[in-house]
């Protein structure tokens, strides 16, 4: 079965740590380039970090660069998201996506992604 499983979420306090992950499974994700976004209550999806099929490139929102690091595991087929300095506005869903072949590196857009996770929630308390 092709899917991608989140998980690590949960409530932290302002200027704490979290590490997501994101499992995948039924398709190569060492093929696939895969990205991160996330959505807060009452607003749009918004894209935050994507990284490269083999690991070594990377691109991140400018609300989130230099707090977050994107990671992808290959050998475990597991993508990670550490969220450090977490602020009250990175409340959201976050959810990750494997880029569809053909689409752009880094796409902010969500139908180019599949497949894509239930999400896991993230609440900072101020």
């Amino acid at each position: 079965q092709v899917q991608l499983v989140e998980s690590g979420g949960g409530l932290v306090q302002s200027g704490g740590s979290l590490r997501l992950s994101c499992a995948a499974s039924g398709f190569a994700f060492s093929a696939y380039d895969m990205s991160w976004f996330r959505q807060a209550p009452g607003k749009g999806l918004e894209w935050v970090s994507s990284i490269t099929s083999s690991g070594y490139g990377e691109a991140y929102a400018d609300s989130v660069a230099g707090r977050f690091t994107v990671i992808k595991d290959n050998d475990k087929e597991i993508l990670y998201l550490y969220m450090n300095s977490l602020k009250s506005e990175d409340t959201a869903i976050y959810y990750c996506g494997s880029l569809r072949r053909g689409s752009q590196w880094a796409s902010k857009i969500r139908s180019d992604y599949d497949p894509w996770g239930q999400g896991t929630q993230v609440t900072v308390s101020s």
